[in-house]
């Protein structure tokens, strides 16, 4: 499955004339605007792959993609099946995690690829210059939720689901353990969303990185009326047309794994170091 953007490139010509004054000029005008389209096209990105699976992380870098406008080949990494355990995925993710993106038009470039997803986000805002400010102060309140994210909203409600909706069996324990963290992370979001409309003011790969988890609210046994301000955060995310691209990036695979599979609980679950 592979998706990439195309770009038209139109070459104008002059009009005839019957003065030879006329049809130097509008030969000149058609040649100028030639090489212009030629040196676009010569700087043209092409497709970044992109290593995903339909998951609150994968989520993350597909709504970069499409925010950013960059095209890309869509490369479904079956997490169910164990594509993330194969040696040539393995080059490009050494911790055997989705998402990961290879540019071919990397740094002087040269191809280079790159796992994490919050390392994935950084990158490509850098790349773009968009919603990764280039000022320092600016950067610093992105990069600090980001990192909130990353080491706390994310693994919290992963935690979450799994023991709610995963675990072969109930223990109320470690339910109420990442139940009631997700809410204090969420009420954390509340109180900062306040008086801000989004987490570093402005809309940043902070707010791409937070929303997908966000959106398994429910999941995690929270309720939007307790947290007005990152509901209506939300909503205003949510409304943005990459970010409702990049969310509903599917992968038909993905809708027939049963995660109360055994096998496949072994995968996702049982793994420990190869």
């Amino acid at each position: 499955m592979a998706r990439k953007t195309k770009t038209k490139s139109k070459v104008k010509s002059g009009k005839r004339g019957t003065a030879s004054k006329t049809k130097t000029k509008a030969a000149s005008r058609k040649a100028a605007t030639s090489r212009s389209s030629s040196s676009k096209q010569s700087f043209k990105q092409r497709p970044i792959d992109h290593y995903y699976w339909p998951t609150p992380n994968g989520w993350k870098t597909a709504i970069m993609l499409e925010e950013c406008g960059l095209p890309y080949n869509l490369i479904p990494v079956d997490i169910s099946k164990g594509d993330q355990f194969k040696p040539e995925f393995l080059k490009i993710s050494p911790n055997n995690r989705m998402p990961a993106i290879v540019d071919p038009d990397g740094p002087g470039g040269r191809p280079i690829s790159i796992f994490e997803s919050g390392a994935i986000l950084q990158y490509l805002g850098r790349k773009t210059g968009k919603f990764y400010p280039a000022d320092e102060r600016a950067r610093v309140e992105v990069d600090q939720w980001l990192m909130w994210q990353m080491g706390g909203l994310g693994p919290m409600a992963g935690q979450a689901h799994h023991f709610r909706l995963y675990a072969p069996e109930q223990l109320p324990y470690a339910i109420d353990r990442y139940t009631n963290e997700c809410h204090r992370l969420y009420g954390v979001m509340n109180t900062r969303l306040s008086d801000r409309p989004y987490l570093a003011g402005s809309y940043s790969i902070a707010d791409i990185a937070c929303v997908g988890w966000a959106s398994r609210h429910e999941r995690q046994g929270q309720d939007w009326a307790e947290f007005p301000h990152l509901r209506r955060w939300f909503e205003a995310v949510t409304a943005r047309p990459a970010v409702k691209k990049g969310m509903s990036l599917r992968v038909d695979a993905a809708s027939n794994v049963d995660m109360r599979d055994p096998a496949v609980a072994k995968v996702l679950f049982g793994q420990r170091a190869r």
